[in-house]
């Protein structure tokens, strides 16, 4: 994206955006947390906390397909705004119907489903906004995804530990009214000070609703380097949705014994991730995208092998904190590579199609680990992560199409 040294630049739209995306975030990890930990304190199984995982990923997968096209249709302002205020209505109701006629599991999860089905258009709405309100700041896009990425990862350095905190002062269920103010201030803040870049796609201007679906599913397809980058990321997600979806909390549930040290584990993979992620920022734009982006997948895996030897939970910390530093610009080359190949007026449906292919196996992965880490324990698992996931990420060196990803294009 070209930037006029002329023009006249307002960055305060942009990181409005960024405030909009850490308040919500942050709220997310509250959720993220309290709602896995409470089904573990409540029934004490690694399989319904595997299931309460697949109802947290499967809508976002579902959203991805058929929302897309939505959001181009809606413009990416209003969905943000849509998604955020009823995101906010479902999350409140968990408390809501806690505490007056009482919660069952399988309504637990009906609003865990719903809760992420509505919250999944308003985050790739907020990502459509970015090229537009970076190129209105005057900011490079590396630049400007690489921080909505340290917002993201920072979010759960700031929100893990918070989390852990007030569950433990508050109880699982009333972090879930933060969760559920976050979204309303984040709808807030968009309504407020974006003026939305793109006009509102009317019906009648392009083909029917599943016709549309169908442009943004063939572009992927047509399109090898990003193919190849959702087939990958579909692998990684799959099994790291078996490692952070049930193994993590049953380890630290069953080593360490409270919600506080898993707050620590995933503070410390935001706060690496944060470092990471400014390191790129700063100098990502001079170096190789596709010899980056393998390496950092390569160290991503090396956390199995630490977790599988049960160290103190410092040691624990530490590596996870050094994994995510190199994890860092993961998801900046991934942004850079989508909005420099992705045209602006199908960004809505090929983002929710790249999200929904990267997504689609973490549902299965959540219910596989709850059944492989109820039958075998976490160690097996933690092992056969570590050997899988190396075969998996050392391969993306030898893909040529990957190759391609460092070549920009406009």
């Amino acid at each position: 994206m070209q930037h006029d040294p002329q023009k006249h630049h307002n960055p305060i739209p942009l990181y409005s955006l960024f405030i909009a995306n850490a308040i919500s975030l942050v709220g997310n990890v509250f959720s993220a947390i309290a709602i896995p930990w409470f089904v573990l304190q409540t029934t004490g199984s690694a399989t319904q906390t595997g299931i309460t995982g697949f109802f947290t990923i499967m809508p976002v997968v579902l959203a991805g397909f058929l929302g897309g096209t939505l959001i181009d249709r809606l413009g990416y302002k209003r969905t943000s705004i849509i998604s955020d205020l009823a995101s906010g209505m479902t999350t409140a109701l968990i408390p809501l119907l806690h505490f007056t006629i009482g919660l069952e599991f399988w309504q637990l999860m009906i609003l865990v489903f719903l809760g992420a089905l509505l919250d999944t258009p308003g985050g790739t709405a907020r990502a459509a906004l970015l090229p537009e309100l970076a190129e209105q700041a005057g900011m490079p896009i590396e630049r400007a995804t690489s921080l909505t990425h340290v917002i993201e990862r920072g979010a759960r350095l700031v929100g893990a530990p918070l989390a852990g905190f007030f569950i433990g002062i508050l109880g699982t269920e009333n972090v879930l009214w933060l969760d559920a103010a976050s979204f309303f201030i984040s709808a807030g803040i968009i309504g407020l000070v974006i003026v939305a870049p793109v006009p509102v796609k009317k019906e009648a201007e392009g083909a029917n609703y599943f016709g549309e679906l169908r442009d943004g599913l063939r572009f992927i397809a047509h399109d090898q380097v990003l193919l190849s980058i959702v087939i990958m990321i579909m692998l990684t997600n799959f099994l790291d949705s078996i490692f952070g979806g049930v193994v993590r909390p049953v380890y630290v549930k069953e080593v360490f014994g409270d919600a506080f040290n898993l707050g620590l584990l995933i503070a410390a993979n935001g706060g690496g991730a944060v470092i990471g992620g400014l390191i790129f920022a700063a100098i990502g734009h001079r170096l190789p995208r596709h010899a980056t982006f393998v390496s950092a997948f390569v160290l991503t895996g090396f956390q199995f092998w630490v977790y599988a030897m049960q160290p103190p939970i410092y040691v624990l910390v530490a590596t996870v904190l050094f994994t995510s530093i190199g994890a860092g610009p993961l998801n900046p080359i991934i942004g850079a590579v989508e909005f420099e190949r992705i045209p602006q007026t199908m960004r809505g449906r090929v983002f929710g199609a790249v999200t929904a292919g990267a997504w689609i196996a973490m549902p299965l992965g959540m219910l596989l680990g709850g059944v492989l880490t109820e039958s075998f324990g976490t160690f097996p698992i933690l092992i056969g992560l570590g050997i899988t996931y190396l075969i998996t990420t050392l391969s993306m060196a030898f893909i040529p199409a990957m190759k391609e990803m460092n070549r920009k294009t406009n």
